[in-house]
Order: C-alpha cells, then sequence, then structure tokens
C-alpha cells in the first residue's frame, strides 16, 4: 500500500496536539488532546452537539482543523492526508449504501472503490459476509434490510480494505437492542483480532464495553480513561432510592427531595433517574438515618432503599456538572 511503514508498538495509533475546528464562532472541537493504543476500542462518548462527528471526520483527513495537529497510524494529519485515509475505514452514522444494490453488489462497489480485486476479493468478501451475518441475504437489496442489517452491512463495506484503524460515529442509534448486541458481538470479535477501533456514542451502556473512553463535552475532552478508572472519579458511596408522599406527586416531589437533600451534611451530589434519586454522601453507615428523618420531616418517604455501584452515565453527569459549575463560578468571578 502506498505510504505504508510499520509502527513501532509502543506509538499510539492516534495521537492529538491541541486539535481544533471552528466554524464561524462555533468552536466545535477546543484543544483536542487524544491518545489512542493499537488495537483497543476507544469510545467517544457524549451527547448530540458534543464534537464526536466534527473529530471523526479531522482524524479522517476529510476536514481541515483550525488550529493543532494529530499523528493517524504513523502519518501527519496536515502533511500526509492520502496516506491517512487509506489506512481508515469510515462509517459514517448516515453510512452511504445504495438501497437498489443487493448486499453483494453493496459490498463489490467498495472493493472497487478501494481497489480489492480478484481472489483477495472473493476471500474477504466470503469471510465478512460470515463475520456480519449476513451470508443468507446477498441478494436481498440493502433497502429491503432491517436497520440493524444495514449497520452490518455498513460495517462490511468499511472493512473491504483491511484498514489499520476502524471509525464508527454512532454505529447503534436507531436500531433495536438486540441488533445493539450483535453489532457490539462483531466489534469484540474485531478487537480481538486487532483491530483498532475509534466508535462514538451517545449511549453509556456501549461506553462500558470500550477498553477506554474519552468523554466530551461542548467540544472539550473532560476525561479519557478506562471506565473503571472514569467511575472512580466521583467522589463518595452512592445510594438508590424512590421518594414517595401521600402529600406530593409528581416533579414537585423530586424537586423538593432534591432541594432538601441537595443542603443535608455529608451529601455530595444528588442526581434525578425518572423516578429515582441517586444520592452519593460521605458514608451511607452514617447518613442513612439523618436522610429518613430529614426527608420525613418534609413527609417524604425514601422507598426501595439501595446502595449501588456508580455507572458510566453517574459519572459523565458528575463530571458534566462540575466542569459545568466552575464555568458558571468563572463567569461570575468576572462580572
Amino acid at each position: 500500500m502506498e505510504g505504508s511503514r510499520q509502527m513501532n508498538e509502543n506509538e499510539m495509533i492516534i495521537k492529538t496536539d491541541k486539535l481544533t475546528r471552528q466554524f464561524g464562532l462555533v468552536v466545535a472541537v477546543n484543544n483536542l488532546d487524544l491518545e489512542i493504543k493499537k488495537g483497543e476500542i476507544f469510545g467517544l462518548v457524549g451527547p448530540d452537539g458534543a464534537g464526536k462527528t466534527t473529530t471523526m471526520r479531522l482524524l479522517s483527513a476529510i476536514m481541515e482543523p483550525t488550529a493543532g495537529n494529530a499523528t493517524i497510524a504513523g502519518f501527519n494529519l496536515r502533511q500526509q492526508p492520502e496516506p491517512i485515509k487509506e489506512h481508515i475505514g469510515y462509517m459514517a452514522q448516515q453510512f452511504a449504501l445504495y438501497g437498489d444494490l443487493t448486499v453483494l453488489e453493496n459490498i463489490n462497489f467498495f472493493a472497487d472503490v478501494f481497489g480489492v480485486r480478484g481472489k483477495k476479493r472473493a476471500e474477504r468478501t466470503e469471510r465478512l459476509l460470515e463475520f456480519a451475518r449476513l451470508t443468507e441475504f446477498t441478494n436481498r437489496p440493502a433497502g429491503r434490510l432491517s436497520g440493524g442489517m444495514k449497520k452490518k452491512l455498513g460495517l462490511a463495506c468499511a472493512l473491504i480494505h483491511e484498514p489499520t484503524i476502524l471509525y464508527l460515529d454512532e454505529p447503534t442509534t436507531g436500531v433495536d437492542p438486540v441488533s445493539r448486541r450483535e453489532f457490539w458481538d462483531i466489534l469484540a470479535n474485531l478487537h480481538v483480532e486487532g483491530t483498532s477501533i475509534l466508535v462514538s456514542t451517545p449511549y453509556m451502556d456501549e461506553a462500558e464495553r470500550c477498553s477506554r473512553v474519552g468523554l466530551m463535552y461542548g467540544g472539550r475532552l473532560v476525561e479519557q480513561g478506562t471506565p473503571n478508572q472514569i467511575k472512580r472519579l466521583i467522589q463518595g458511596q452512592l445510594i438508590e432510592f424512590r421518594p414517595e408522599s401521600d402529600q406530593i406527586h409528581g416533579v414537585g416531589l423530586l424537586r423538593q427531595a432534591n432541594r432538601l437533600l441537595a443542603t443535608q451534611e455529608g451529601v455530595l451530589e444528588v442526581q434525578t433517574y425518572g423516578d429515582l434519586i441517586h444520592l452519593f454522601v460521605d458514608n451511607i453507615a452514617h447518613r442513612r438515618l439523618q436522610l429518613e428523618t430529614a426527608l420525613a420531616a418534609e413527609q417524604i418517604n425514601m422507598t426501595d432503599f439501595r446502595q449501588t455501584i456508580p455507572r458510566m452515565e453517574d459519572a459523565f453527569i458528575s463530571l458534566i456538572s462540575k466542569m459545568d459549575g466552575e464555568k458558571l463560578s468563572k463567569e461570575v468571578s468576572h462580572q
């Protein structure tokens, strides 16, 4: 392959240095310092508008950075964009499948694009069809596939040239839970085979399946590390309970419970999930009676009380809340 080079085992497969992309006054990606190891599944996690897709496009060398730089598969983003494109497979959110073409015809089309021909094409096509569990559907038009099958076909097309790095931009958005699980099973097999994968997702449960994750918010990288490292950033012990009252109902009940709990000694953070409250405290054994008494004085009971382990979603909300709080404090101090 033109522009190929041997990578040192100790090199990061992707490394960015203050990578920035600005659209007018909007900074979509802000001073991104990202390190992704060879052979790992790295998850870019964050809500819509966090900068995940723009980051993918920058690292695919299809969009120029406003500032900063990156090294991808050993190549300089600004100086060597074409060799980078040869080493990546990119599956966008709306992958460009051709609905009138069959499954096999779509794969052949992308094989043509990447110059994969002859015996090599036949071998890879057979393997990818089996890998993506599409062998029985080779003659079905892509437009008649289910959402999950379209995603798997898109993955097969992105893998036909055996890229060094696979970029997947929210690949499971809009598919059913069973298809999501099947898709991640396929990614796990690719991971075992040594493929380096960068996947963006808004789903915190998917972040748990990554080797490491980077939490993005407002164009910034908030934290990066293994899921356990990220979750250990939250202080305190976590309890979950459902507030109930004969006097207060609905949103009003949650608001009143939240306001009261936030003022209690030993309470580090309050989060709401539907009709549940997640409460981080310094010591559950010392605080339970205190909290029950304070709520009871407002005619609120703690039901379904249990100690639990923080999830990625708890960590993300906690980190973002602190980030927004620090930003607000700085804005107030400058007024």
